[in-house]
């Protein structure tokens, strides 16, 4: 199969008939062998009931139904878990995507070998209160992750080899970062293309710019700490846990030795424990050792849980159980 689209969503049922017709004509206009999946993230309109109808009319439509509303990552990685295309495109299904992108992006995937292609939608029909915090995510995000060629993180619109979908977890909110997660699972030749930004016609936007930009930033500090010391935590907090324990102990042992030598001398001295250092020097090993008991417990859970996409999947569609 050369395509496989994958559209999360969340009460969009106005969109997607018209979504999808105006991919299938683009797949056919082009001889692409293609599948369509719709993952529906706990909608409370009648998206599901369209995406039903649509899947008995065609055999190109598959469809995901969450039991509750997880968020896009989840819907995501569901749906990458599903996708059987040489070549994985991913669209939001408010319309704000162009499907006459695709066969570019397919191009770039398999003639030019990219491993990624991220849109970036140059001109936005957006308010200033998504568009300015999306300009300052962006900047902070190219300078954390090293991707410098890259203007838009968190287009919807992207194109993956499929081997990169396969190879990747998104989970939480990290669907903005799946550039940085390909990139720290040893797919770098990430590119981007200008794509063309059309006005929402049906309803109005799911996400607040401030509120993304706020969660964006703690999400973005996550993947880098996760990316850079996930799987050696004792390397981070047992060599900090280290460098605090020893200061705190040569402190204290200065002040045993301070007061060993006043007893010498037969000089009068208060007690130890009546000055403050005393009490610093004590704080600070007991931090030291606790952060390195911090890093030996990350070191033994080190990103294992079992459970972490574990989603309830209510219904689906033309999907195999596994």
């Amino acid at each position: 199969m050369d395509i496989s689209v994958v559209v999360p969503l969340y009460n969009e049922d106005e969109s997607i008939p018209e979504l999808y017709s105006w991919i299938e004509r683009v797949m056919k206009a082009n001889d692409f062998s293609f599948e369509v999946i719709f993952v529906n993230d706990g909608s409370t309109d009648h998206s599901w009931d369209v995406i039903t109808e649509l899947s008995a009319k065609s055999e190109h439509v598959k469809g995901i139904k969450f039991r509750r509303n997880y968020g896009k990552s989840p819907a995501l990685y569901c749906g990458f878990k599903e996708a059987k295309g040489d070549v994985v495109i991913t669209m939001d299904a408010d319309l704000q995507d162009s499907p006459d992108e695709i066969p570019a992006l397919y191009h770039m995937i398999v003639d030019e070998k990219y491993d990624l292609v991220s849109g970036y939608k140059q001109k936005r029909h957006d308010p200033l209160s998504k568009t300015i915090p999306t300009k300052l995510f962006n900047a902070t995000a190219r300078k954390v992750s090293g991707i410098k060629n890259l203007h838009d993180f968190n287009c919807g619109l992207k194109a993956y080899r499929r081997d990169v979908v396969k190879n990747i977890e998104v989970f939480g909110e990290m669907h903005r970062f799946i550039p940085y997660l390909a990139k720290n699972a040893g797919f770098d030749n990430i590119g981007e293309k200008v794509v063309h930004h059309q006005k929402r016609q049906y309803g109005k936007s799911k996400f607040m710019g401030w509120n993304r930009f706020v969660n964006g930033y703690l999400d973005l500090m996550t993947l880098w700490f996760l990316g850079t010391f996930g799987k050696k935590p004792m390397h981070v907090f047992g060599f900090l846990g280290t460098i605090v324990f020893i200061i705190g102990f040569f402190a204290a042992f200065f002040l045993g030795v301070e007061k060993m030598w006043a007893l010498y001398n037969g000089i009068p001295m208060r007690l130890v424990t009546n000055s403050p250092y005393f009490y610093i020097a004590l704080t600070m090993m007991m931090i030291g050792t606790q952060l390195f008991l911090a890093g030996f417990l990350g070191d033994l859970i080190s990103r294992n849980s079992a459970g972490r996409n574990d989603y309830q999947i209510e219904e689906t569609l033309r999907i195999k159980k596994q």
